[in-house]
This record gives C-alpha cells, sequence and structure tokens, in this order.
C-alpha cells in the first residue's frame, strides 16, 4: 500500500512539475513573441518616414502604396507564420525603395534619410536578435511537447507546437531590381 502511495505520489509531483515548465516555456515564448513585435512596430513606424523622404526626391508611387498597404496588414495580430509572410514581401519592397539612394546622390546625401536608414538598420539588428531569441524560445517549448513523458501532459492539456519565425535578408540587395522611369 506505502510503495502504490508513494508511486501515485511521485507521478502526481512529475505531472505538476512537467505541467509547470511547460506554462513557462509556453510563457517565454509569448514574452519572446512580444519582442518581436515591438521590434516590428518600431519598423513600421520608420519606413513611411524613410518613404516619404524618399518621394522628396522621387514621386516613386508604385513602391510606396505597395509598402503602405504590406504595413496596415502587418499591424493586425496575426501568426508567426503569416507576420514572416508579410516581413518578407516588407523586405523586398524596402530593398526597392532604398536601393534608390544609389540613383539619387542628393538623396545619398540628406541627413533626415542617413539617420532614417541608420534607425532602420539598428531596428533590424534588434529584430534579428529578438528573432533569435524567439526561435531559441520555440526550440526549447516544442522539444518539451514532443519529448516523452513530457508529451503525455502535452497532449492532455492540449500544448501544441508553437511555430518558428524566419526572415530571409541575406542578399536581399541582390534580388532587387529597381526600375527608374525619368
Amino acid at each position: 500500500m506505502f510503495i502504490a502511495l508513494l508511486i501515485v505520489a511521485v507521478i502526481i509531483i512529475w505531472a505538476l512539475l512537467s505541467y509547470n515548465s511547460l506554462i513557462h516555456l509556453k510563457n517565454q515564448v509569448a514574452s519572446a513573441w512580444s519582442d518581436i513585435d515591438v521590434q516590428l512596430t518600431r519598423r513600421h513606424e520608420l519606413i513611411p518616414q524613410l518613404v516619404k523622404t524618399v518621394q522628396a526626391y522621387k514621386d516613386y508611387e508604385k513602391e510606396t502604396l505597395a509598402l503602405t498597404t504590406l504595413l496596415r496588414s502587418a499591424k493586425q495580430n496575426n501568426s508567426p507564420k503569416e507576420q514572416q509572410s508579410l516581413e518578407q514581401k516588407i523586405n523586398i519592397q524596402l530593398g526597392k525603395i532604398t536601393l534608390l539612394q544609389e540613383a539619387y546622390p542628393d538623396l545619398k546625401a540628406d541627413q533626415s534619410f542617413l539617420e532614417l536608414m541608420e534607425n532602420l538598420s539598428d531596428t533590424e539588428d534588434k529584430l534579428q536578435y529578438a528573432r533569435r531569441y524567439y526561435n531559441g524560445s520555440v526550440k526549447a517549448f516544442n522539444t518539451k511537447v514532443q519529448q516523452i513523458p513530457d508529451n503525455i501532459i502535452a497532449t492532455l492539456f492540449k500544448f501544441s507546437e508553437a511555430q518558428f519565425f524566419e526572415l530571409e535578408t541575406s542578399d536581399m540587395a541582390k534580388k532587387i531590381k529597381v526600375q527608374l522611369d525619368d
């Protein structure tokens, strides 16, 4: 009888520890996503200022309209996968706009433009850090959800795997072609 009670107690303690660990990791993922959201919001606030500065040198309405539309969509509460897709599109449009500096030397020397580009670059660095932290948290959470015996508790309490957040930013400038209609 004592051994049976001891086994039941151990199982209950293990279940509680496993559940609490899953809750901790789930909250860590949510917190990490919040960090990404802060950086995306900062990025989305800088981009319209950058667009306005570029428009002063060249009326580039097509990219401006596309970027503005994408920014409106990105402000909704999206899943990491949906947000990832939107951010990829924003990166492409933003790349087209920032490449205009090569065609307009005056733009390249404009102090507002330079400050905005520096702030945007700083935000991109912070976004990459937040993305790495988020993905590390997702990895830890998903591993816990998948591992035996913790997956028993995860299944019982309907913990589902979190989505990773990836942004392709490497070689972006090489992929973007800007045509100027002068």
